[in-house]
Formats: structure tokens, C-alpha cells, sequence
């Protein structure tokens, strides 16, 4: 190690961490300086990062937030740091994240490595097989809440490096630009938008619910993601005594729970068969669980409280084909669109049809209509023709299945 420097931090780790910033692309920070402007001046700039972090004497600039809509109404503030402040948070996140990885819970699944929203939906759904009843809760805010204090004693407590602590420290009571030009103080929380940010939330809910639950309710088993979670019940009283634990819990924790997104399911299927006051559906990562039709390997129909894409999903989804505008861009051949759109549908299909893939045919048969309704625009043989329209599509579709990918599913049909 240099003498001179305070702190052995490795020239390739902070190369390694440009690479990942650069290929996350991302927005310019308050400084306005994008990846493409930093990356002239590479050598230097990687060169003045590495020598400030290890002497110290870095310190992270104010971070720029843009409110995000939400979906279900409002806004969040999403941080974004500078390009330059991204790569030193991810110096430490490359350095930090595998020390306090292995102690995860096995039941956590929001932003870590190898591990996905569809591996928490797949135990999910096992689960709710076996318990009648799910205790679903989000923590309102989670991001913005987080107690500093309790934060780094954690950090401290797992931290190999003084100069992680040092520099989390620093970014946790970083400035905020609010996104009218003031500068703020930020005095809790962690930004959403950071990217160190994922990993300290996680460690922060691993002691405030998942060590807790595993170590106060071992019989109730949890799935969560990031903010939202899941403990399962085998009775509703256990659920309601669950529920008043927690927000005791989450309290003492700096933490509330979110009233309108905390709700005590009860999974119904041919096996159960409470009252119809209860509530028995919810969504979870994009997800609604609920009883539905399904087919037994003898071919006997029953129901089953099964996750199919949520409504809510459906709902962005056919937003999102509208802007589109598929009938306006009769100058585009068919194979333009398939290059323009086939990869969003196919990270549609990636995501929704792992389950129960037949409730995202609506989609596919939505995406047909708008085709048609383009075909019927560009060619004027077609106008005002839409079974003839269908008929131009649907042989190239015999003759080209895989030009757009929900076509194996749902192809052109002719009425």
C-alpha cells in the first residue's frame, strides 16, 4: 500500500466499479455530468476518485431527486447521484456486500445477486398451499425512514474496512437537491436511487423483521422484497397477533407499516371454505394471488389460490402499447415494429408468464388488435377491411412465427 494513503482501496475495484456504473447507464447528477462527458476524461477522473477515496478526503456532493410517479398514485423521490459518487458507491458496495451477503435471510430476495422476484413468488405460492392464511405488509417509506444511527451500527458491526463505515457515513447525511434547486439536509434515511442504498436497506431489514421474526415467530415463515413482505398463518388469530407484534416491532424500529397496503388473506381454494367476508387475494411483486381454475395431472378441474399477473400490470402494460401508437407509424415496415417492440414484449412474457401464463393472453390479443389496426393504415387495399388485415397478417405470421414472440401463444385469428 502507497504510504501516503490512508486507506488500501485497489485500483481495479474502482476500474471494476466504472464498468458496472457505465453499463447501468443512468441519468447525470446534480453536477449534469453524464456518463458520456465523464468517460473523455476517464483516466483522470478515475485516477482523482481512487486518490481521494484512499486519503479519506472524499466527499460526496448533494444528490439530485426527481419525483417518480407511482402506480398506485402519488410520487417518490428517486436519488440520483453523480456519475462520479455512483462509481465510489459501488467501490464500497463491491468491497461490503459480499462481507454481509452470507448473512442474509434465506427468505430476503429484493436486490441481491442470484436471487429473483420469481424465486420469491415460486415459495410464495408453495406456502400458500400449506398455510391458510398471509399477513402481506409494506413499510411506508422505507428508504426514507431509515434510522441513521441504527444503520451504522449495523454497518459497523459487519464492515472489514474503516473507510466503508467512513464513507456510508457521509453518504447517509449527504445533501439533497429537492428538485426546486435547494440544497436540504437529510438527517434519516438512505436515497432510493443510490447504489449502495439496496444493499443497507437489506441490512437494515434483516435485523429489524427477518432476524427478528426467525428468532420471535420461527413457526410463521417469510418471504420479502426490499419493502414488502409476506408472513404466513395458520389461523387468523395468529395473523391478527402477528400484525400487532410487528407494528410494535417496526416501531421501535423507526419504521410504520403502510395501513392501506397491510392486510390479513385468507388463501381460499376447494380445501377451504371460511366465510365470504374475508379478503382473498393480494398482489406481490406484480403478481395476484387468488383462488383460480386449475387442471390436476388426471385432467379433473379444482381451484387452487394460484399468482397470475395482477391487474394493475395488465393495466401499465396496455398504457404502455397505446403510446405506441402502432396506426400512426405507417411508415414503418412490419419488421421495424417487431425490432422496435418485440424486446418489450418479450420482457413481458420473461416476467409474467412464469405463472399461470395464460391470464397475459389478453395482452398478446390487444398487441393483434393494434397490428391490425396499423396494417389497415399502411396499405390501402386494407382499409376498412380488418378480416382481409387479419387474413395479411396472419400468413405472415404462418410464414415468420417468431417475428413478434407472443405469436406462439396467441397468433393472428381471423373473425
Amino acid at each position: 500500500m502507497d504510504k501516503a494513503k490512508s486507506f488500501d482501496i485497489s485500483k481495479q475495484v474502482v476500474w471494476d466499479a466504472w464498468l458496472r456504473v457505465k453499463a447501468n447507464h443512468g441519468a447525470a447528477g446534480i453536477d449534469g455530468q453524464t456518463i458520456e462527458i465523464y468517460e473523455q476524461n476517464l483516466r483522470d477522473n478515475l485516477y482523482k476518485l481512487w486518490n481521494r477515496m484512499s486519503s479519506g478526503s472524499y466527499f460526496p456532493p448533494p444528490v439530485r431527486t426527481v419525483p417518480i410517479p407511482k402506480k398506485a398514485g402519488g410520487f417518490r423521490n428517486l436519488g440520483i447521484p453523480t456519475t462520479n459518487d455512483r462509481i465510489a458507491q459501488m467501490v464500497a458496495k463491491l468491497y461490503f456486500e459480499p462481507q454481509v451477503e452470507p448473512i442474509f435471510h434465506e427468505n430476503s430476495y429484493g436486490y441481491r445477486p442470484n436471487r429473483s422476484a420469481h424465486d420469491a413468488l415460486a415459495i410464495t405460492r408453495k406456502r400458500c398451499w400449506r398455510y391458510d392464511w398471509v399477513l402481506e405488509f409494506d413499510i411506508r417509506g422505507l428508504f426514507d425512514n431509515i434510522p441513521g444511527d441504527l444503520l451504522l451500527k449495523a454497518v459497523n458491526h459487519h464492515a472489514k474496512e474503516r473507510w466503508v463505515v467512513l464513507y456510508i457515513e457521509r453518504w447517509l447525511n449527504a445533501e439533497v437537491e429537492d428538485g426546486n434547486g435547494n440544497i436540504v439536509q437529510r438527517n434519516k434515511g438512505v436515497p432510493q436511487g443510490g447504489v449502495i442504498s439496496p444493499v443497507l436497506s437489506n441490512l437494515f431489514m434483516h435485523y429489524a423483521f427477518d432476524k427478528w421474526m426467525e428468532r420471535t415467530y420461527p413457526e410463521n415463515p417469510i418471504c420479502r422484497y426490499a419493502d414488502d413482505g409476506l408472513a404466513h398463518c395458520k389461523t387468523r388469530r395468529e395473523a391478527e397477533e402477528l400484525l400487532c407484534a410487528l407494528r410494535k416491532r417496526f416501531a421501535e424500529c423507526g419504521l410504520e407499516m403502510h395501513p392501506e397496503k397491510t392486510r390479513i388473506i385468507y388463501c381460499k381454494d376447494d380445501d377451504r371454505l371460511k366465510g365470504d367476508k374475508e379478503e382473498i387475494q393480494f398482489t406481490f411483486l406484480g403478481y395476484t394471488f387468488r383462488p383460480r381454475l386449475s387442471k390436476n395431472k388426471y385432467g379433473k378441474f379444482f381451484v387452487s389460490f394460484l399468482p397470475a399477473v395482477s391487474r394493475n400490470a395488465m393495466t401499465c402494460m396496455k398504457k404502455n402499447i397505446r403510446k405506441w401508437k402502432l396506426h400512426c407509424r405507417v411508415d414503418k415496415r412490419l419488421l421495424d415494429l417487431s425490432k422496435m417492440f418485440a424486446p418489450i414484449i418479450m420482457g413481458w412474457m420473461n416476467y409474467y408468464s412464469k405463472f399461470y401464463k395464460s391470464e397475459l393472453y389478453g395482452i398478446f390479443r390487444y398487441i393483434n388488435q393494434k397490428l391490425v389496426f396499423w396494417a389497415m393504415r399502411k396499405y390501402k387495399g386494407l382499409r376498412r377491411h380488418r378480416r382481409r388485415a387479419q387474413e395479411f397478417l396472419a400468413n405472415i405470421a404462418k410464414k415468420n412465427p417468431t417475428l413478434f414472440p407472443h405469436w406462439k401463444f396467441v397468433p393472428i385469428t381471423i373473425e
